[in-house]
């Protein structure tokens, strides 16, 4: 286990105007970023160059997964019937060009809240048509008929992470999820013509080749973009840290990526898997 951040570990905190617009409109309108229930590192330098990532279905995730720390119940509240409207209302007031939504996982619902999701993306491309929406989404279980309602609401761009290497996935992720379930998630998300992410963690004792072959199974079902940090422990009992990755081994990472034929590879020790997002989705739909 490795406590102690190394010397090239280096997080910037923007706080401007922008940001602090952001932050306060997500209070007043009663809505959840991952942003901060994940404790991204990133957050004020996001907000600060208009992105955000906004979590659905509440701040109460079914799920346990060792290295997240967003808040987890059996039973969470009841999904909130307005929050499609305050999503669309604040994203519209923020002026913003691309837009991540993601969410907790909901397995106390039978649909796994997927038509609520399906209901938020449709509502903020009403609202906001000029706006480029990612959706950051659970698993579903795999359940065809659950990821067709989000590929129904027409996101632009649709994202699952593999978070990391097949061996430590039983270790690391909660035991509903699993490697294989991920992607078969992505394959049948990337049969349906819609362009596909993924991203992964290193840091959690995962070996090169385990990463490489990794991304080599997202290349081989058409995952066009991947991202990869540093993964960072929210503290005791999450999953431990067991190194800190070099930035060149980051950037030896980005070549492999992109010789596997990914389009777009963003790979450093703080990246996240919405990490100037915007950029990278707007390049691909030009």
């Amino acid at each position: 286990m490795v406590t102690k951040l190394p010397e090239w570990f280096r997080i910037r905190y923007i706080s401007n105007e922008q940001s602090r617009l952001v932050g306060n409109l997500m209070s007043f309108y009663n809505l959840n970023s991952v942003c901060q229930s994940a404790h991204c590192p990133n957050r004020y330098e996001c907000w600060s160059q208009k992105t955000a990532s906004f979590m659905i279905m509440g701040e109460y995730c079914t799920r346990g997964c060792r290295f997240c720390a967003v808040k987890t119940m059996a039973e969470p509240p009841p999904l909130n019937p307005e929050e499609p409207e305050n999503l669309a209302e604040a994203i519209s007031k923020l002026g913003l060009k691309y837009v991540v939504v993601t969410s907790v996982d909901r397995d106390d619902l039978e649909d796994g809240g997927s038509w609520h999701f399906a209901r938020c993306i449709r509502k903020l491309r009403e609202k906001c048509p000029d706006v480029i929406v990612e959706a950051l989404i659970p698993d579903f279980r795999a359940n065809e008929s659950l990821l067709y309602n989000i590929i129904k609401a027409k996101p632009h761009v649709v994202s699952h992470n593999l978070e990391t290497v097949e061996r430590l996935t039983p270790e690391v992720r909660d035991r509903r999820a699993g490697y294989l379930q991920s992607l078969k998630v992505l394959e049948y998300i990337g049969k349906n013509s819609v362009t596909t992410k993924s991203g992964i963690m290193l840091g959690m004792g995962e070996k090169q080749e385990e990463i490489i072959k990794a991304m080599k199974d997202l290349r081989a079902i058409g995952v066009s973009i991947i991202t990869i940090g540093q993964y960072l422990s929210p503290g005791r009992p999450y999953y431990p840290v067991k190194e800190y990755i070099r930035p060149e081994k980051f950037m030896e990472y980005q070549e492999i990526g992109y010789a596997l034929g990914f389009r777009h590879v963003m790979s450093g020790p703080l990246v996240r898997s919405s990490y100037r997002a915007g950029e990278i989705g707007t390049d691909l739909l030009k």
